[in-house]
């Protein structure tokens, strides 16, 4: 098992300064973990200083960056938003190089009003392609999530119903584009977590362990205390063969107890489906 960490619990210390990315670099190896995760809104600043001041604090700890988390926004009316959005989005692969992440976890676009389905899906598979492209010439791979709502979002995700998402991987089957599969967002329509990832459990990079508290509210809790069928999932992706990063979404905003529950939790449930 190959065991990361996205902290949405500590977003708001990081995004305000209060702490810093080596704080959370630092914590990380702490917990154990096999590498970090980060958002990409931790790099309001990306000189050489503050890549070398990163990449200085993972080799001082003995960990790696996994994903860096994206908030790509295709779906924007404004063929000039969307134009820009590539261009964001290529830097941010570019950062991830730089810092030594191996994945960008990508997303479809706000469900902006006026969007209409099918334009949507063209844009959206159209900025994937050309983000595909830059990803590759660099050795990043882009995760295509089943998300809800991104962090400096309005608007939920345009994606989020299963068939929309569906639909857009299907358009993108002949690339390399993985998905970051999320263990709880599909709960906040009232779909089924299961049903989805067998329709997607061949193009699994990365899992996101998430959790919430109850089927159609999105209310997270620390993993393994909602309504996630985490243990259904590993037992599955274990019968693939799966290898690859999971990722603790941990957003239960529960201090350092959060964490070191949620790790245990997954490092517990892991093995006990290794034995099963």
């Amino acid at each position: 098992m190959k065991l990361s960490c996205l902290p949405v619990s500590l977003y708001d210390d990081i995004f305000s300064g209060k702490s810093g990315v080596t704080n959370w670099i630092q914590f990380g190896a702490e917990l154990g973990l096999d590498a970090v995760d980060f958002s990409i809104k931790f790099f309001p600043e990306r000189d050489a200083e503050t890549i070398k001041q990163v990449r200085a604090a993972l080799e001082t700890h003995s960990i790696t960056p996994c994903m860096i988390a994206c908030y790509s926004d295709f779906t924007h009316p404004d063929p000039a938003q969307r134009a820009q959005e590539l261009t964001d989005l290529k830097a941010d692969i570019a950062l991830a190089k730089a810092l030594g992440a191996k994945f960008i976890r990508v997303t479809a676009g706000q469900n902006h009003p006026g969007t209409e389905r099918t334009a949507g899906v063209q844009w959206v598979t159209d900025g994937f392609r050309h983000a595909i492209d830059a990803a590759e010439k660099h050795g990043i791979t882009l995760a295509y999530e089943n998300h809800t709502k991104g962090a400096p979002w309005d608007y939920w995700d345009f994606s989020q119903p299963t068939e929309t998402f569906l639909e857009i991987l299907d358009a993108l089957s002949d690339t390399p584009l993985g998905v970051c599969f999320d263990t709880a967002n599909p709960l906040v329509l009232g779909e089924d977590v299961l049903t989805l990832l067998e329709a997607v459990i061949h193009r699994i990079v990365v899992v996101h362990i998430f959790d919430l508290r109850e089927v159609g509210v999105f209310e997270p809790v620390r993993v393994g205390t909602g309504a996630s069928p985490i243990p259904q999932i590993f037992s599955r992706i274990r019968q693939t063969g799966y290898d690859g990063w999971l990722s603790i979404e941990e957003a239960s905003r529960t201090g350092e107890k959060g964490f070191t529950e949620s790790v245990a939790f997954i490092r517990d449930t892991w093995e006990q489906e290794l034995s099963a």
